[in-house]
């Protein structure tokens, strides 16, 4: 596991992330909250109950960021 650390916080490769599931409610409220307000994930987070700032911005990367759409794919094919 690749890890950086400082002295308050350690971080995570993005490419060691855990997928996230969301539910199609959370994915649409979270879609048309960030056309309305762009990335300020605490203001999404405080829309979903349960559900972190740092949680949703990563499902986001996770989501639309290239370098986790073939990680997806396979996830999709499996569950075929």
């Amino acid at each position: 596991m690749s890890t950086t650390s400082t002295t308050s916080s350690q971080e995570v490769s993005s490419n060691e992330w855990e997928f996230i599931d969301m539910s199609e409610q959370e994915e649409d409220l979270i879609r048309r909250m960030y056309g309305l307000v762009g990335d300020r994930w605490n203001l999404i987070a405080g829309r979903i109950p349960g559900r972190k700032a740092e949680e949703i911005e990563r499902f986001w990367i996770m989501r639309h960021g290239d370098a986790f759409s073939v990680k997806r794919n396979e996830r999709k094919t499996k569950d075929w």
